[in-house]
């Protein structure tokens, strides 16, 4: 129980014993079904968007989105949303003339709903009663198919307990739906979607093709029903039951009236196929949809080929935890949403991992730096999804490099907000739900979302060892981000040295320096440090190739050597703001910033994780204080190891000390609100480091706890946060079980919490599973190489030391 949200943690289950019309929303999220290509928040199959104020059904595509104008403060301003696709989930019935069965206006007697997170299946019990005095239990199951992410079903079953009656069940296709799940963007224009093909298949099968009215995407959608009486079907010339055709300018749906005995179960199997425009070799989704759904299968055929995928995932992305249920639960449950966000049907789909997922409407369903938290996770089981998103950034390079040049840059810049064609759809316009008013928006200026993708890039590339993938498209996206990079620093003869000019970093609260009107901020330090790192990484990577490739490349991208000899002028003379304590400036002129008053303030407001707003509705603003969202600086003890970023600084003519990361910790740590989930993740992570046990637990326990419990106070509903969830499992890997995979060897230095029995799991590293058991006591290993060949062995290192391991072995090891 937290707060008003109860919920039961079990090692692979999440359940809920009553049903509270106020978390609804949140528990759609939580138990959103889902597989790469599409995600269904888990709502109650009976409502529908337009009549509930408590359900909010949602389906989300990947990839799918449409952008509209709205007129705000006499300017036309742009979004480009992710859509909410038509509901293809409604079932609902009525008992006699009674009313349509919904759980927010029924008299409940029980309730059970439970996520499985093994099996990948949503299930729901209620028993109610009507004012009759008719007592009946409904059950549901419902998937997402993980092995064909075209087909989603669900199976309903109604059970009469005390009575002999007709009842009516209605199903429905339903496309008068629009984008309305996030109250701060009601005044957007949010309908997306016409009508464009409606009607019937079969005698129990009808379809509905809608599409988008500025991107031109069509979806379309094939139901499939059968009705069965105690397993056996009742088929159309079966006197007890009867079809009726219903159908609107933008629905479709069918009635079956039933003749119901008390005691028997009348099930329903509601089959659902779906395609778009967008989909690859596919040319007309109709016909598609409507042939795959005309010989669709049984339910419990489809259930079962759906949990045997899910059960061959687990096997490579499970990590078992012994001895703590809720963390057991709770890091399942980041790798189960993480998996039906972005899956190996990735590779087919022209998408990279929007940071609230595809469960909601948080960011329009945008594309961020989030990536940078959850793609230690991908690459190191699932790299089939990294390579899907690089594709996806790659397919877009000339627009980042159009987006450079139109704002006088080289190479390639990405937009801080990506969609569906690459260009910047960071919005203009901030409402402040504070204070009622709009605001200019200026974090497109975060320039270091290009920086997070040559990140990912390379830890891919150590991890994988794909060298086909760098030659073909990674080296040349590295290199076009390497190209911009070095376009954003300028050369003072004054300090000789290089600094970046009108550049937000990650804490987002300070967009402009006090008393100017001029956006961007002078030598962000986390921005600085990353141009540092991407050149020098860009010369590694064009060593990687022949002399032929490699002047074939620079030709392409128009590099010459005098450009990359300024390359190596900047990796010795960027600018970095460091006092004599060894803190590094957040910018330029962070120094000189107010101190907040951090009590007052939390004594009169509470929570002040959005110092920002609250700042502004008093008419100030966060760039005058020392006050920070999330982590910034600290963001690079965070992506790099201590010898590596003090190399980076000796480097530039700096001395980075050994107690760096403890000073710079407490400076910023206690001048943070933390109104970010990611700033947890941090936070955590370098407390671990510090060796502040304590400490690092209880960040840990509240980022386990973000998404769950909704700890940032009603954001949660509107989509997961990916970041986080990524965030968490790379604090298991790499803090508890000390896994680092970056080098030339794979390393192990576990530090397993006391709590904790045992962490087991895989992970992929070059051609090698390695199974990995480990306690306080002891760390237990097995590599298996994909091509088996007894003679291979793999070097590994154990908390310093290097042991040449055979396959198939099982090798232990000390830690004491």
């Amino acid at each position: 129980m937290f707060g008003d949200h109860e919920v039961q943690a079990y090692p692979w289950r999440l359940v809920y014993s009553r049903f509270e019309p106020s978390q609804e929303r949140l528990r759609e999220v939580l138990c959103t079904l889902g597989n790469g290509y599409l995600g269904t928040r888990g709502a109650a199959p009976e409502s529908a968007v337009s009549d509930s104020k408590i359900h909010y059904p949602g389906t989300y595509i990947a990839g799918v989105f449409n952008k509209l104008a709205t007129d705000i403060a006499g300017r036309s301003i742009y979004n480009d949303d992710m859509v909410n696709c038509s509901n293809w989930m409604f079932i609902s019935f009525k008992i006699g003339d009674g009313s349509w069965f919904c759980p927010s206006t029924c008299r409940i007697l029980s309730y059970r709903q439970e996520l499985n997170m093994k099996d990948g299946v949503l299930l729901r019990k209620i028993r109610f009663q009507n004012y009759k005095g008719q007592r009946t239990v409904v059950e549901t199951r419902t998937i997402a198919h993980m092995q064909n992410p075209h087909i989603c079903a669900i199976e309903y079953k109604i059970i009469p307990e005390n009575y002999s009656e007709i009842i009516t069940v209605r199903t429905m296709l339903d496309g008068a739906v629009e984008n309305n799940g996030v109250e701060r963007y009601r005044q957007l224009n949010s309908k997306h979607l016409k009508a464009n093909a409606i009607g019937r298949f079969s005698s129990n099968g009808v379809f509905l093709s809608m599409r988008t009215n500025q991107s031109r995407i069509e979806i379309a959608q094939a139901e499939k029903i059968k009705v069965f009486c105690d397993g056996n079907e009742l088929k159309t010339r079966i006197r007890p039951i009867t079809r009726r055709l219903l159908q609107g300018k933008a629905r479709i749906g069918q009635e079956f009236r039933i003749m119901v005995q008390p005691g028997k179960t009348y099930s329903v199997e509601k089959c659902v196929t779906i395609y778009t425009s967008r989909d690859a070799g596919i040319k007309n989704p109709l016909a598609v949809a409507v042939d795959l759904a005309k010989n669709s299968l049984p339910f419990n055929f489809l259930a079962e080929t759906h949990k045997k995928t899910w059960n061959d995932i687990w096997q490579k992305c499970d990590i078992q935890i012994d001895g703590d249920v809720f963390s057991q639960m709770a890091v399942r449950f980041h790798i189960y949403h993480l998996l039906q966000t972005a899956s190996r049907h990735n590779i087919n789909i022209d998408s990279a991992v929007p940071a609230r997922g595809l469960h909601g409407e948080a960011y329009r369903g945008h594309i961020f730096w989030d990536e940078i938290f959850a793609f230690p996770f991908y690459s190191m089981h699932v790299p089939e999804v990294s390579k899907a998103s690089f594709m996806y950034r790659y397919k877009r390079l000339n627009k980042a490099r159009e987006y450079a040049k139109n704002n006088g840059y080289k190479g390639a810049m990405f937009p801080w907000q990506s969609s569906m064609t690459g260009e910047e759809e960071t919005q203009e316009l901030h409402l402040n739900p504070l204070s009622g008013r709009w605001g200019v928006d200026l974090s497109r200026r975060q320039r270091h979302v290009s920086f997070a993708i040559a990140y990912n890039i390379w830890q891919y590339y150590k991890i994988t060892g794909d060298i086909n993938f760098m030659r073909k498209f990674g080296i040349e996206l590295f290199l076009s981000i390497a190209q911009f990079a070095a376009s954003l620093t300028k050369y003072s003869i004054l300090t000789g040295r290089y600094s970046t000019y009108g550049i937000m970093g990650p804490d987002e609260f300070h967009e402009k320096n006090p008393g100017t009107k001029k956006p961007g901020l002078k030598d962000n330090a986390y921005t600085n440090v990353m141009i540092v790192w991407v050149l020098c990484k860009a010369k590694e990577l064009l060593d990687t190739l022949s002399v032929q490739n490699k002047e074939k490349l620079k030709k392409k991208l128009d590099i010459t050597d005098k450009e990359i000899r300024r390359w190596e002028d900047v990796t010795e003379k960027m600018n970095i703001v460091i006092d004599d304590n060894n803190i590094i400036s957040q910018f330029d002129g962070y120094f000189a910033l107010k101190e907040l008053d951090w009590k007052a303030y939390t004594a009169e407001y509470g929570n002040i994780k959005r110092m920002d707003r609250i700042l502004k509705a008093e008419d100030k603003s966060p760039d005058e204080y020392k006050v920070a969202k999330q982590a910034d600086t600290l963001m690079l003890f965070y992506l790099f190891n201590f010898s590596e970023l003090r190399s980076i600084f000796s480097k530039l003519g700096y001395n980075l000390k050994d107690d760096s990361l403890r000073k710079n910790y407490d400076y910023y740590e206690k001048r943070t609100s933390h109104g970010s989930t990611l700033s947890k993740v941090v936070h955590g992570f370098l407390a671990h480091k510090l060796g502040r046990s304590k400490a690092s637990w209880d960040w840990f326990q509240s980022v386990l706890q973000s998404d769950v419990y909704d700890t940032q106070g009603g954001t949660t509903p509107e989509g997961i946060h990916v970041g986080v969830m990524g965030g968490s499992i790379d604090i298991v890997l790499r803090r508890y079980l000390g896994v680092d995979v970056t080098g030339e060897i794979v390393k192990f230095a576990p530090q397993v919490p006391r709590s904790w029995k045992k962490i087991t799991t895989k992970i992929r590293y070059r051609d090698f599973w390695i199974t990995v058991w480990a306690d306080t006591q002891q760390i237990k290993v097995i590599v298996d190489a994909f091509q088996n060949d007894p003679k291979t062995v793999l070097a590994v290192e154990i908390n310093g030391k290097i042991h040449d391991l055979g396959m198939g072995k099982s090798y232990s090891f000390s830690l004491n």
